[in-house]
């Protein structure tokens, strides 16, 4: 298994293939998947449909197409019943993440989204992700999750997307129209052609969310993460995937996940502020591989918020010696400058991140 933190997408035709409450059908051997990628070292984060779908059974509604605020209702009750049921497939505590797309958009939220996942992995915790549908509408739309776990394959840094659904990959043609129609193992370029692939009106597949899921991959490999389409309903599946095969379709990363965040980085966004470190907070940045803490700081320039992006300058030669992601606003920053991390509490009140650009947020740019 050529990754170290995969996030696996479980459609909710896996969680709920009967559309009317959760069931350990498929999930059984999704879960012994997770449990093998945890013993082999490596991190696993779920992003899970189906609490519509598990909540339906519990909330009146009297017809084939509920209402937005039925589908709301169905699922905040079934939510829980899919926590429940994903919980007694593992022996490791697992977490509850709802989140919306308005959340990954905002900065102070998605630095706080992606500082809970790194802590929930560090403490062996599984993190499971599934869309605020109670507040969300237009993110009810089918599909819409393979888009989201694209997103939070992004904030959790992670090397490998999985996206499982009822289907084993993407076809030249529609499989069930056409039995000559040929599964596509590897798509190392998605072009306009791939998409028309999954496009087309009498492709039933793609009316099911193909479209989404090569979007997904679209937006994961642009980012260095590998992206693969599965069937989750096919327990043969994840023995090749344990085995270092490949059973669905792989859409190969166009650049490595390092290179792809540090171009990110260094080339996309702009800085708003700029943080002046001493001598030795310098060097323990550009040659130790350490992260910024706020004794390291002697001065804070310019007007930024938590989750900007930030020059890092030497104080001895002015040089910008780095740039990262700050996890503070100048404001809160000026009043910890120079401070021990242990006093941040006492003096803000609060303590997000002991650490004020971490170094998996920064790029160094030059010597000290």
């Amino acid at each position: 298994m050529n990754f170290q933190r995969v996030v696996i997408k479980v459609g909710s035709a896996l969680v709920a293939p009967d559309k009317n409450g959760c069931s350990g059908k498929y999930l059984l051997s999704i879960a012994r998947f997770v449990t093998a990628c945890q013993q082999a070292g490596k991190e696993v984060i779920l992003v899970s449909s189906g609490s519509v779908a598990a909540g339906r059974s519990l909330i009146q509604h009297g017809s084939p197409n509920p209402s937005i605020p039925t589908k709301q209702a169905m699922a905040a009750v079934g939510q829980m019943k899919m926590m429940a049921n994903w919980q007694r497939f593992f022996d490791v505590p697992c977490s509850q993440l709802l989140i919306t797309h308005g959340d990954l958009k905002d900065r102070s939220r998605y630095i706080n989204i992606k500082n809970t996942i790194r802590i929930l992995l560090e403490n062996g915790v599984i993190p499971i992700v599934n869309e605020n549908d109670t507040v969300a509408t237009e993110e009810l739309k089918v599909g819409d999750n393979d888009n989201l776990a694209a997103l939070v394959a992004l904030v959790s840094e992670a090397d490998a997307l999985m996206i499982l659904s009822d289907v084993d990959g993407v076809y030249d043609q529609d499989p069930r129209a056409n039995p000559e129609a040929n599964k596509i193992s590897v798509i190392s370029d998605i072009t306009p052609e791939i998409y028309a692939m999954a496009s087309g009106t009498s492709n039933v597949i793609a009316t099911g969310g193909m479209q989404t899921k090569i979007q997904a991959a679209d937006k994961a490999t642009e980012n260095g993460i590998a992206t693969y389409i599965v069937d989750g309903s096919d327990a043969t599946v994840f023995d090749q995937l344990l085995q270092g095969s490949n059973p669905g379709t792989l859409f190969e990363a166009r650049q490595a996940p390092v290179k792809a965040k540090k171009n990110w980085l260094k080339h996309t966004l702009k800085s708003a502020g700029q943080i002046h470190l001493d001598d030795g907070a310098s060097k323990a940045v550009v040659n130790g591989g350490a992260s910024l803490l706020p004794s390291g700081i002697s001065q804070v320039a310019g007007e930024f918020s938590a989750g900007d992006s930030v020059d890092l300058i030497s104080a001895s030669n002015g040089n910008t010696i780095a740039k990262g992601i700050c996890q503070y606003n100048h404001h809160d920053l000026a009043k910890i400058k120079g401070k021990n991390s242990k006093q941040i509490d006492n003096i803000l009140g609060y303590c997000p991140s002991k650490v004020i650009v971490h170094r998996d947020d920064m790029v160094v740019l030059s010597a000290s």
